[in-house]
C-alpha cells in the first residue's frame, strides 16, 4: 500500500530538510517517493503499477506518494518542474530522480540498481 506524505512525515519519515543541508536518509529501509497531481494522466497511469510494486517489494522498499498541488514547498524543495517525478531514495548514498511515468520494468530496474532491492 503507497503511503501519501505531508511535508511534516516527509521531514520524520525521508530527510529533514529544515535541519539538514546535506542529504540524510531518515528512512529505515529504501523509498520510491512519487510526486503526482490528481489532474495529471500520466499520473493517474502510474498510481496502479506503484501499488502492484508495493506489493511486490511488501518488507523492502516504501513507496510514498506526494501531491504537488497540496505540498508545493516540497515538491519547489526538489525542483518538481514536471510530473509524474520520481525520487529513488537508497538506504545509503545519494538519491536519483527518474521523470514520466516509467513502466513496471524500468521501474524495477532502477528499484534494483539505485535501491540495490530485488524482489
Amino acid at each position: 500500500m503507497t503511503e501519501n506524505l505531508t511535508k511534516e512525515t516527509f521531514l520524520e519519515k525521508v530527510f529533514n530538510f529544515e535541519k539538514n543541508k546535506d542529504w540524510k536518509f531518515e528512512g529505515n529501509k529504501p523509498a520510491l517517493i512519487d510526486f503526482y497531481a490528481d489532474w495529471c494522466g500520466p499520473c493517474k497511469a502510474l498510481a496502479p503499477v506503484l501499488e502492484v510494486l508495493s506489493e511486490e517489494y511488501k518488507d523492502k522498499i516504501d513507496i510514498y506518494k506526494i501531491d504537488t498541488e497540496a505540498e508545493q514547498e516540497l515538491a519547489a524543495a526538489f525542483g518538481i518542474r514536471s510530473i509524474p517525478s520520481m525520487l529513488f531514495c537508497p538506504a545509503e548514498g545519494e538519491p536519483q530522480m527518474a521523470n514520466g511515468a516509467l513502466p513496471k520494468a524500468e521501474l524495477e530496474r532502477i528499484i534494483a540498481d539505485v535501491l540495490k532491492v530485488t524482489k
